[in-house]
């Protein structure tokens, strides 16, 4: 059995540099998770309920905090990068009614969508609800039924309660507060939601009219699951949180911010002309070129020397005169500045083009940085599909509840654009060259023609596989065999056209004569 040794305090583990994007106490210091009053011993395992400061990331993200002023122009490129490069899911569902519905909330939600992402990589956590507009809203009044996409501050989410094996929430604890009379008063709301039923409660100066659905009770919750999709970056199974994109690079935002501004003060002293005088009489020298100063001087008034309009200075045999030059502290700092930039380029895992690099650097140009971010936005997409197919599946059924519609299918696939559009030009010759090839490898009798059809289905979207088993889709086989006998007939019928002239005039011809 291994030796449990005496760990220290946490005063002294808290000595150094600590991450300030997380709110706990008991938290992570200085990149050792650290226990606390949680977990240790025999008490039974939990999931860790430390939040990002999401005051903190968005003063990073807008770049408001004074103390990283100067690091925290950063933080903008890395999440808006990847939010952009992720773009918004297209939905497929295999029921057409379905896939209507589908296509026309990503068309009113496009924008809400991108939205998520961006939060989700600033914040860690983006939480998404959904609720049912009745025909009664004023908004809708032509639409009957119409499910619409509410973004949850994650500070209003005070409370989740999971299921501890499934991991699956059971409940949703939401908190905020009204104000009202002109912002002199004010009570909170909270709202409790389970998949059996929702709880409201009001605490404070409580208005004698409430706004409508803030009523307090309970109330049955008709949908039998709870409308809210959490969002997670970098989820942990540890964790019932996530993690924001900026929380590995703040030290060195940090860091940046600091070198910077230290740079920048000991560049005031340079800034500033200093001039050395070495003189044998300073009487004389002020009677050759500054009679005005000393007059003054002996007169016991302040003297002041202004060397405006002087472009001659007199000296004496051995008098001398120079500028005191101070050695710039940028210069110093140049070399810590571009270490910590390409510190926070490898941490943030976003290409230092982002940044504003658009010409080729030492380390690699623009198009080998590429693959590496298409890699890093194909994981993040990854990341948050099942929350988008878990999405799909509640507006389904949520418009089938209201509607009393049931679909053949609740199944949602998900499918992304490319991240990067590709070039028209070397489309067609890859698509031109790869055809070549394929033909000289059938011809030689190297590969079989179904091989070459699936291959070439990856790169002609519109292409099916070579054999299919459904008989309402055709594979590439049957397609190419009735595009042979078009072609046959059209090729069989060439002449038929001037032999039926032919035949026409005959007739005509014969038709005269009998008359």
């Amino acid at each position: 059995m291994a030796r449990r040794t005496k760990k220290p305090g946490w005063l002294k583990q808290a000595i150094g540099e600590i991450s300030k994007l997380r709110q706990s106490m008991f938290g992570r210091f200085g990149g050792v998770l650290y226990g606390g009053f949680s977990g240790q011993g025999s008490a039974p395992y939990v999931l860790s309920s430390n939040k990002v400061n999401y005051e903190l990331s968005r003063q990073l993200y807008h770049n408001t905090h004074d103390g990283y002023k100067l690091g925290a122009g950063f933080a903008k490129p890395v999440v808006n990068t990847l939010a952009g490069f992720m773009g918004v899911p297209h939905f497929r569902c295999k029921d057409e009614e379905a896939q209507e519905i589908l296509d026309e909330c990503i068309c009113r939600w496009t924008s809400r969508m991108q939205r998520t992402h961006q939060l989700g990589l600033r914040d860690g956590d983006c939480f998404v609800m959904l609720v049912n507009l009745e025909s009664s809203s004023p908004l809708y009044p032509d639409e009957d039924r119409r499910i619409d996409y509410l973004l949850i501050p994650p500070e209003q989410v005070v409370d989740i309660e999971v299921d501890p094996f499934l991991r699956n929430p059971i409940s949703y604890t939401l908190k905020g507060k009204v104000t009202w009379d002109e912002g002199l008063r004010e009570y909170t709301v909270t709202q409790i939601i389970t998949a059996k039923d929702i709880t409201i409660e009001l605490e404070g100066d409580i208005p004698p009219e409430l706004p409508l659905g803030l009523e307090p009770g309970t109330t049955p919750n008709k949908w039998g699951f709870i409308p809210i999709v959490h969002f997670k970056n970098e989820p942990e199974e540890s964790e019932l949180y996530g993690c924001s994109e900026l929380e590995p690079i703040e030290p060195y935002m940090k860091a940046y911010h600091d070198v910077m501004i230290h740079a920048l003060q000991g560049s005031k002293m340079h800034s500033v002309p200093r001039l050395k005088f070495l003189l044998n009489n300073v009487e004389k020298f002020l009677e050759n070129n500054f009679p005005e100063a000393l007059q003054a001087f002996r007169q016991g008034q302040p003297a002041n020397i202004n060397l405006t309009g002087h472009e001659l200075l007199i000296f004496q045999e051995g008098e001398n005169a120079e500028f005191i030059e101070v050695r710039s502290s940028i210069g110093d700092a140049k070399a810590l500045l571009k270490f910590l930039f390409y510190c926070i380029v490898d941490t943030s895992e976003v290409p230092e083009f982002a940044f504003g690099v658009h010409t080729p650097s030492s380390h690699a140009s623009v198009k080998e940085q590429m693959p590496l971010l298409i890699r890093r936005v194909a994981r993040k997409r990854e990341q948050v599909t099942e929350s988008w197919q878990l999405l799909a599946r509640m507006v389904l059924i949520m418009n089938s509840t209201v509607s009393g519609k049931k679909f053949e299918s609740y199944d949602v696939e998900i499918e992304w654009d490319a991240v990067v559009e590709r070039d028209e030009k070397e489309y067609a010759e890859t698509i031109n060259t790869l055809v070549n090839a394929l033909s000289t490898a059938l011809l030689n009798g190297l590969i079989s023609l179904d091989a070459a059809v699936d291959l070439l289905q990856q790169y002609i979207v519109t292409m099916q596989e070579y054999a299919s088993d459904d008989p309402e889709l055709p594979g590439e086989r049957e397609r190419i065999i009735k595009s042979w006998i078009m072609r046959r007939r059209l090729e069989d019928a060439e002449g038929l056209k001037d032999q039926l002239e032919e035949i026409d005039k005959e007739l005509e011809d014969q038709t005269q004569q009998g008359d």
